[in-house]
């Protein structure tokens, strides 16, 4: 068996580095690269995978195989040896190669000679880039050394390969951010964007994989490792304040800054002749491979405080910092892992865009790029990898989809997209000042959902008839404390003011599930979204409602006050809670403040038991409003932050549309005011169909409704009323068919 000694390794190293130094082609440096490493660990063969795309590994140098088969090999993720170290992330090391599972003859190699065969992953930060690959004839395993020799030398040619070492000619590969990439997400905001890559926290660009001086490499990693530690001590004294939870997550943080294996690993990796940086990124690369492998989840959490950490430290290491005195592009899309709602409000308006790897339908984040109008993609995996700082970028929010780098012709059909959308605004706008009124003279009244004060200019260009939800929630998930009660009430004036006799309906504080306020400690639920939430937080801290409710009382200086309370499942819940605001409207008037002329109590219906509540709770109330994203996955039980089956049922179905039908109805009999709030309302299709069933009014966002009143006007309701009937006649299990193939008839 070889034996290797740290200073083959750093020797090896310092060739690679010499090798990325030399001038040459990409193809030149790849093929001195396998050469070099196939005589350090005295091995016949040694080869570089790398993948031509996310499925496809493509043998892209050798030494010692067949080297016609060069640029000719290809296998898939998973396939074969090679193709199971790229698709684990980790390293196979066998004497006898055949017998391995698996295993893939390829005789255009001419690799039947060679039983010992030891590949390791080229991965940077959990992106896989290739496999590192060497045999002998020999039928042995590596020795632990070996294994771990080559780990250190496959991080220094993943760092090569960021850098771009190996592209260009005569086959070289592409570079890692060169070629179009799409991103397949989820729709968070609709809309379409182009712009160029603004990253919300650029990648740290290690430029120095090889170190030259270990001792100095381990007092620069011990020194920053030490800030570090220190910085994070510092929050811990400060945490005083901090809730439970909170507290228990930087204890986390300081337990792994101040483990020793994770430095004395570190230490290890620039002993073999990488720099701290490198040391860094390499023990963070084979941690996060070892974690996303693991079934426990609370490990797999791990990875993010794994990735702070390891990018703080880098930070302190490189010196870049997140501002980098880089400037903010011409129409910037930002690109971030996750992001919260004050910093996106920071950015406000200037952003064309935002892409996120992580978020949901219903998260902070997303509620502020809605009272943006914003276009927002959520869940596009792995795109903080793959983009850079002035990428071009299309954003499709209305499918979910991001184009990176996109080809000529498919950003000239997105921009001829945007142009359509563009066109069709200007002839909206035209429709403003008029009704919503069908050709039979049927009025819809269509509102805007608002959450912000930058939301209000919407009123009067959408041609709104008014705000028929203001979110207050977004000025407590905003701030890092509770607000002031002459704070909210200062706000709630402004918007008051705003609407300028509009009716404004503000729902009160609706947080839980996936909306956590910073401040509050958060409750760890099965079911999040059927768990303590909006009322049921409202009413277990009245504290904190009656504030509110003061607030808003205050704010109306004596004009219509329009309140709902969200999330009712019961009547009692309903009952408590505007009892708690007239006992507030009492005492404001027993104080000698001035108390709102005319107060409307409304309830939001999001859970189908308050279909079925007593006639007292519909004559209780002034008004409801169906929260029908809600309503919608608890009817369906189909949860939609998950997409493989949130779109799986239709809105249009008849089982769905009859049970609205039974809610207009009942309203009806007790003379309440009703109307619809969510996605669906802003959507013309469903827009139409929910008014020919007798919804007369429609709350959305402002885009929407140049669209939804566009298709009113051009139909009569009554007529369509008849050809949903007649769908429902024929056992169809949604309309949409029959109400699509009416409108393209008239």
């Amino acid at each position: 068996m070889v034996e290797r000694r740290d200073t083959d390794s750093r020797t090896l190293l310092r060739r690679l580095r010499d090798t990325l130094a030399t001038p040459g082609g990409g193809q030149d440096r790849l093929d001195h690269i396998t050469h070099l490493i196939a005589d350090s660990m005295h091995t016949q063969v040694c080869s570089i995978y790398l993948f031509r795309d996310p499925e496809t590994l493509e043998l892209c140098a050798t030494e010692g195989l067949n080297p016609e088969a060069v640029h000719q090999v290809r296998m898939r993720l998973g396939e074969g040896l090679v193709g199971r170290v790229a698709r684990t992330g980790v390293a196979v090391n066998t004497g006898d190669a055949p017998s391995e599972p698996g295993f893939r003859y390829m005789p255009e190699t001419g690799e039947e000679i060679y039983s010992s065969f030891l590949g390791v992953p080229i991965q940077r930060v959990g992106e896989k880039l290739g496999v590192l690959v060497v045999q002998s004839r020999e039928a042995r395993e590596f020795s632990e050394d070996e294994v771990y020799g080559l780990e250190v030398v496959a991080m220094v040619i993943a760092e090569m390969t960021e850098l771009g070492a190996f592209t260009g000619d005569q086959g070289g590969i592409g570079s890692a951010h060169r070629f179009p990439v799409m991103f397949r997400g989820a729709t968070g905001q609709e809309g379409a964007a182009e712009g160029r890559v603004w990253l919300h926290e650029p990648r740290v660009v290690v430029a120095n994989p090889v170190g030259d001086d270990p001792d100095a490499e381990k007092a620069r990693l011990e020194e920053a490792v030490a800030t570090l530690q220190a910085h994070i001590d510092e929050m811990l004294i400060g945490s005083a304040a901090m809730d439970k939870e909170q507290r228990q997550i930087l204890e986390a943080y300081k337990m792994l800054a101040h483990s020793r294996g994770w430095v004395r690993r570190m230490c290890e990796d620039i002993d073999l002749g990488l720099s701290a940086e490198a040391a860094v990124e390499k023990e963070q690369s084979t941690a996060r491979a070892r974690l996303e492998q693991s079934t426990d989840a609370y490990l797999r959490e791990r990875l993010h405080d794994l990735d702070d950490l390891s990018n703080r430290l880098l930070r302190l290491l490189t010196g870049q910092g997140k501002d980098t005195g880089a400037e903010l592009p011409e129409n910037p899309v930002l690109v971030a892992r996750n992001i919260g709602p004050a910093e996106l409000l920071d950015y406000g308006r200037k952003l064309k865009g935002v892409v996120l790897e992580e978020g949901s339908v219903g998260s902070h984040a997303a509620i502020v790029a809605r009272a943006l109008a914003i276009p927002l993609v959520i869940h596009a995996a792995r795109v903080t990898n793959e983009a850079l700082n002035g990428d071009q970028i299309l954003v499709d929010g209305d499918q979910g989809i991001v184009h990176l780098r996109p080809e000529e012709s498919v950003a000239g059909a997105f921009r001829d997209k945007i142009a359509m959308q563009a066109e069709a605004q200007k002839r909206y706008a035209d429709l403003r000042g008029v009704p919503a009124q069908d050709k039979s003279g049927q009025n819809v009244s269509l509102m805007m959902n608002a959450g912000l004060m930058a939301d209000l200019p919407s009123l009067n260009s959408s041609g709104a008839d008014g705000v028929g939800l203001f979110r207050t929630e977004l000025q407590f998930l905003i701030r890092s404390r509770v607000p002031r009660r002459g704070e909210l009430a200062a706000l709630y004036k402004r918007v008051i003011d705003a609407a300028q006799g509009a009716p404004v309906q503000f729902r009160t504080l609706d947080i839980g599930s996936d909306k956590v306020v910073p401040y509050m400690k958060p409750q760890e639920e099965p079911n999040p979204a059927m768990g303590w939430r909006a009322i049921r937080v409202g009413l277990d801290k009245p504290g904190v409602l009656r504030m509110q409710l003061q607030a808003l009382i205050r704010a109306s200086e004596g004009r219509p006050l329009s309140v709902m309370f969200p999330f009712i499942a019961a009547p009692d819940e309903f009952n408590t809670a505007k009892a708690m605001l007239m006992r507030e409207i009492d005492r404001e008037s027993t104080l000698n403040r001035p108390v709102p002329r005319d107060v409307r109590v409304g309830a939001m219906l999001e859970t189908p038991s308050l279909a079925f509540a007593p006639d007292s709770f519909f004559a209780a109330c002034d008004f409801i409003s169906i929260g029908g994203n809600d309503l919608k996955q608890f009817f369906f039980a189909a949860d939609r932050e998950n997409e493989r089956v949130r779109r799986r049922y239709d809105t249009l179905d008849v089982s769905f549309l009859a049970f609205i039908e039974a809610i207009i109805s009942r309203c009806n009999a007790n003379d309440v005011a009703l109307s619809f709030c969510g996605e669906d309302a802003g959507r013309p299709i469903e827009a139409l169909t929910f008014a020919a069933l007798g919804l007369r009014t429609l709350s959305m966002r402002p885009a929407s409704i140049g669209p939804v009143k566009h298709l009113i006007r051009r139909v009569d309701l009554a007529v369509l009323k008849q050809v949903i009937d007649a769908a429902r006649a024929r056992g169809d299990q949604s309309v949409r068919h029959a109400v699509t193939a009416w409108l393209a008839s008239q």
